[in-house]
This record gives structure tokens, C-alpha cells and sequence, in this order.
């Protein structure tokens, strides 16, 4: 992924962050037909260090576990909060006019070999705590047990798990850095103006790298 030294994510912990904030993912791998991708819930483990191993499951019926070549390295790619910016907002257009928009977003890129798994006991397991993940704080929240066990044995058959080892991670928070302070300013201004959940979140990160650079 291409990363101006701006935009540049290196703290572990924050980028393991963002990837349970996200949850889905595409994993992307290769093989003899060409590239293959399938967008996927994943869970982050941080052992082994430094970067730690994603682990889900797709569908036995879907052709990609059989079609990855796993000697070359997997991808998963996860996408965090993103809103468009307005040249409009920048003080600088009225200055110079010299703007034009741009995107920002948070996106986290991890590389590195894939085993895919149907042991019955590991796949539960994956199933069990990704659904952990998701009921939590719900007031009756579902677990695998909630479901008669036959049924559950018939849902894990028709399912691959795999692990992704990350031998690679790449952080990347586009949050107008590259603009000069009042820009960022109004950039700010600007997506809290928008009144949306997305936009506010990535207010809040614009606000937060404009703060770090003080």
C-alpha cells in the first residue's frame, strides 16, 4: 500500500484496534486462476508478536480455499471510518483557491501465509468467540450452545476456518495532515456540520492528529 510518511501508522496496539473496531475484512489470496477475494469477519489475536495472526471462516462451498497457492502470502484488508472533505471548508481556497477534495479514512492492510482448517473442535472454537465478540453487551446475547448441537455439527460442516499469520502489517490514517492547521481546523468543523455518525468519528480523528501534532 502506498503510505506518504504523513499518513504512516506504526503503533501495534492502534492498528489492532481499528481491526476489531472494523471486523470485516476481504481476504484476498492467489492462486492458479488468477486472485481471489472474499469479504469476511475476522478476529485479531495479538500472539504471536509483534503483529499477530486473524483467524474466520468461509463457506466449504466457496472455491477459495481450494484455489489458494499457500506458499505466496494472503491480504486481509480492513476499513475503518472514511468521510469525503469539501475544498470548500479549507480558509486556504478563499486565500489561494489552490484546493481541490479529497477522501479521508483509516485502512489497515495485513499480509502474510494462510491455513485453512476444518478440524470440527477449532472451527467451533472461531465460531464461539467471534460470536462472543458480537453478542457482547446485548441484554439475551446468543451463543453456539443456545442452538441444538446437531444443528450447530451441520453448520460447522459446511464451513472452512482459517488462520493468517501477520508477517506484515501497514497502518494507514489519512486525517489531513498534510494541510496546515486552520484547514484541519475547519475540516473538523466542516464533518461535525454533516451530522452523521461517520462523519463525526472521523471529526473526532482529524482532531486527534491535529492535537498529536501540537
Amino acid at each position: 500500500m502506498y503510505i506518504p510518511a504523513t499518513f504512516r501508522e506504526t503503533d501495534i496496539p492502534r492498528i489492532h484496534a481499528a481491526i476489531r473496531a472494523s471486523g470485516l475484512a476481504t481476504l484476498i489470496t492467489t492462486g492458479a486462476s488468477g486472485m481471489l477475494a472474499t469479504p469476511v469477519p475476522m478476529l485479531i489475536d495479538p500472539a504471536p508478536a509483534p503483529y499477530g495472526t486473524l483467524y474466520g471462516h468461509i463457506a466449504r462451498a466457496n472455491p477459495q480455499w481450494q484455489q489458494t497457492d499457500q506458499a505466496m502470502d494472503a491480504l486481509a484488508i480492513f476499513l475503518g471510518p472514511d468521510a469525503y472533505v469539501s475544498p470548500g471548508w479549507y480558509p486556504s481556497k478563499r486565500e489561494t483557491g489552490k484546493v481541490v477534495p479529497t477522501w479521508n479514512y483509516v485502512t489497515v492492510h495485513a499480509y502474510g501465509p494462510v491455513e485453512f482448517i476444518s478440524d470440527p473442535d477449532i472451527l467451533r472454537g472461531f465460531v464461539a468467540d467471534l460470536t462472543r465478540k458480537h453478542e457482547a453487551g446485548r441484554a439475551q446475547p446468543w451463543q453456539v450452545s443456545d442452538a441444538p448441537a446437531d444443528f450447530i455439527a451441520s453448520q460447522l460442516r459446511a464451513i472452512v476456518g482459517f488462520r493468517l499469520r501477520i508477517t506484515r502489517l501497514e497502518g494507514k490514517w489519512k486525517m489531513s495532515q498534510n494541510r496546515l492547521p486552520a484547514d484541519r481546523e475547519a475540516v473538523v468543523e466542516g464533518l461535525r456540520a454533516e451530522g452523521t455518525a461517520q462523519a463525526a468519528v472521523v471529526a473526532d480523528l482529524v482532531a486527534a492528529a491535529l492535537r498529536d501534532k501540537k
